[in-house]
């Protein structure tokens, strides 16, 4: 008899002591064994759904957390409580778990994601930079983004949410377009001015863009526009950056801040004009009267001794490199510079990296600037200086013939006898679009005209 078939037996018991005419079929005995036939089988149906609830409990108290793919809205959180927010997609690549930060059109590979319970570990590729999280049952993360300095940490606090796709909320309609050419003018500690230049693209409420320096730029921004308020941010690894401002009117922007890491704060306005020019990169820094050479010898990352006058060199054309493992412009130059090299060093190029540290400690160097080296295909040698970036003789200590290193990257032409021809302070790189692209044309005009010579 199945259970079904006991429990409606067992009804017609209970209806027939109740109304004899319909249990006049079923003798006393017959009911008797039925009822007591239907509470075995009950006894059994309970004890099978206990056992079941009890291993459902076990399964899932016993459920570890998951790093789940998906794109996550992540926010740093400063201790004036500004928010610093960027977004990331987690995926699942050659049986291990890789993420993309993403900003506007760029997508920054992070391979380095170690798993251990319900915790994850995140190194960034550059800038020695890292995350630590928990992860709770939704996927979620909530952890502490930590970014090391020569004498410290600096540490933030972070949430990322999965699924959340949206980096700021809109809450009305754009009042005005803020696409075009921007004067902007930064004021920071002790009412110091920089100039800077914003180049925006708008796209209903979408913003995305950079500022342009004489000393490089901002990388990829993207944001919106919401009413009469324009809101940016971006995130690489070494720079947090929030930007925040009114839309006066369509060519008026006011009451900006910028807000750098973990304290940076600055104000900022600007004023629309499509033909405004930053100062020339190659008037940053010069030879000093009387030099036409460059000199020195340091060690590689590979342990190698190597001086501009050894033999490698001789009648090549030769780019010197000033850069940091710390610098993101450093990192899109050495991508374009890599990818330079090892199309066109066959024609007698070559390139010589001098790196400018924030230690001089040559092994914690030598780690950072070995992630560039793995993650671009560098193959031309990077030279470790000893020498720190925050060093006010960094020029004297390394190259005493120029008269000041005043931006990271550098870049310093040498012709085939060995004399400098040019000097580029700064670099325009990917994110700054057409800028990036004329760059690379000069660039490349200049190779080829030293090689003729």
């Amino acid at each position: 008899m199945s259970l079904d078939d006991a429990r409606t037996n067992y009804n017609l018991v209970v209806i027939g002591r109740s109304n004899p005419q319909q249990s006049k079929n079923y003798s006393y005995n017959k009911i008797n064994k039925m009822k007591k036939n239907y509470m075995r089988q009950s006894f059994k149906r309970s004890a099978y759904l206990s056992l079941f609830s009890l291993l459902l409990l076990v399964s899932w108290t016993d459920k570890k957390p998951v790093f789940k793919n998906g794109i996550y809205r992540t926010v740093l959180v400063r201790p004036d409580k500004k928010e610093i927010v960027f977004n990331f997609e987690a995926r699942d690549s050659a049986g291990k778990k890789i993420l993309y930060v993403l900003n506007a059109d760029e997508q920054l590979l992070v391979d380095s994601i170690t798993i251990k319970e319900d915790s994850v570990f995140i190194q960034l590729p550059f800038f020695e930079s890292s995350f630590k999280a928990a992860i709770d049952d939704d996927g979620n993360l909530e952890g502490q983004w930590i970014k090391k300095f020569a004498d410290r940490d600096q540490v933030l606090p972070f949430k990322a949410t999965r699924n959340k796709k949206e980096r700021f909320a809109t809450v009305a309609k754009p009042s005005y377009n803020a696409s075009g050419r921007w004067d902007a003018t930064f004021v920071g500690r002790n009412n110091a001015e920089t100039k800077a230049i914003g180049e925006f693209t708008q796209t209903g409420t979408k913003l995305t863009g950079t500022f342009l320096t004489s000393t490089g730029d901002y990388r990829y921004l993207e944001g919106i526009v919401s009413g009469d308020s324009l809101v940016l941010s971006g995130f690489d690894g070494g720079h947090a950056f929030l930007f925040t401002a009114k839309l006066a009117d369509k060519n008026t922007i006011i009451a900006g801040n910028f807000y750098s890491g973990a304290v940076g704060t600055e104000t900022w306005t600007a004023k629309r004009n499509d033909k405004i020019e930053l100062p020339d990169g190659y008037q940053q820094t010069s030879l000093r009267e009387g030099e036409s050479k460059l000199s020195f010898e340091f060690t590689s990352t590979n342990g190698e001794t190597i001086s501009i006058n050894d033999a490698r060199f001789k009648n090549k054309v030769v780019v010197v490199q000033l850069l940091g493992s710390w610098c993101p412009n450093c990192m899109d130059e050495t991508a374009f510079l890599s990818d330079y090299y090892n199309r066109n060093k066959q024609k007698g190029i070559e390139i010589i990296g001098l790196a400018y540290e924030r230690t001089t400690d040559f092994e914690r160097s030598k780690t950072a600037l070995q992630r560039f080296q793995k993650r671009f295909n560098v193959q031309y040698p990077v030279l470790i200086t000893g020498v720190t970036v925050t060093d006010k003789q960094r020029t004297e200590k390394t190259l005493p013939q120029l008269t000041e290193i005043k931006a990271f990257p550098t870049s310093i032409f040498i012709d085939k006898k060995g004399n400098v021809k040019k000097i580029y302070s700064g670099f325009n790189g990917p994110g700054t679009g057409e800028h990036f692209k004329e760059f690379q044309k000069e660039f490349d005009e200049t190779i080829k005209s030293l090689l003729s010579e």
